[in-house]
C-alpha cells in the first residue's frame, strides 16, 4: 500500500483553504483543514502531519505561534508560511521558529511544493540593487511592531508614538495579513 504524504493547511480564509486542499489531494497528499490557531492545535493533537501551510494572519492568533508549535512537535516538518502582508521582519522570524520557507500571496500549490522540496539556500541568488523608499522603510517598521504586538492595532500604536487611527489609515492603504 501506498503512503501518502500529510498536509496541514492552516489558513482562515475558507475559498483558499479549500483551493489548495483540492490541489493537493490532487497531487497525492492526505490533506486536513484549520481555519485558526486552535482548529491547528486540535489537528496536531491525533496526527503529525508531514507537512503544513500556515497562514502568517489567522483570526485568534498569530500564525506563528501555529508555525512554533508545529516546529516543538517535529522539527522535521516542513512548514511554508504564506501571507498577503509580507515583510523582512515576519519572515526572519518565522524561519527562526522553523518555517522552511516563507511566500507572499498570491503563490499556487506548484510555489509551495518548490519550498518543501528546498531544503537548503540559494546562494547564487542574485543580490538586486534597488533604493528603499521612506513609504517601503516606515511599513516595514510598522510591520516588525505589529507582529512584536501580536497584530493589536492599538499597542502598535502607542509603541510607534502615533495616534491608532493614523495607524489605522495606513495599513487600510496597504494590507497586513
Amino acid at each position: 500500500m501506498e503512503v501518502r504524504p500529510t498536509l496541514l493547511i492552516v489558513e482562515d480564509d475558507a475559498a483558499l483553504s479549500r483551493t489548495l486542499g483540492r490541489s493537493f489531494e490532487r497531487r497525492g497528499y492526505l490533506v486536513t483543514q484549520a481555519p485558526d490557531l486552535a482548529g491547528a492545535h486540535t489537528a496536531i493533537r491525533s496526527e503529525t502531519p508531514d507537512f503544513a501551510v500556515v497562514d502568517l494572519k489567522l483570526s485568534d492568533g498569530s500564525g506563528l505561534e501555529c508555525v512554533k508549535a508545529l516546529s516543538d512537535q517535529d522539527p522535521d516538518m516542513k512548514i511554508v508560511v504564506l501571507t498577503g502582508y509580507a515583510s523582512i521582519a515576519t519572515a526572519v522570524e518565522a524561519i527562526k521558529l522553523g518555517a522552511c520557507h516563507y511566500l507572499a500571496k498570491p503563490s499556487n500549490t506548484d510555489d509551495i511544493e518548490s519550498a518543501f522540496s528546498r531544503g537548503e539556500g540559494d546562494p547564487d541568488v542574485s543580490v538586486a540593487v534597488r533604493p528603499t523608499s521612506i513609504k517601503t522603510l516606515e511599513w516595514e517598521r510598522i510591520h516588525e511592531v505589529l507582529a512584536e504586538c501580536d497584530f493589536n492595532i492599538s499597542e502598535t500604536a502607542r509603541r510607534l508614538g502615533m495616534h491608532r487611527r493614523t495607524l489605522a489609515r495606513k495599513l487600510g492603504k496597504r494590507r497586513v495579513d
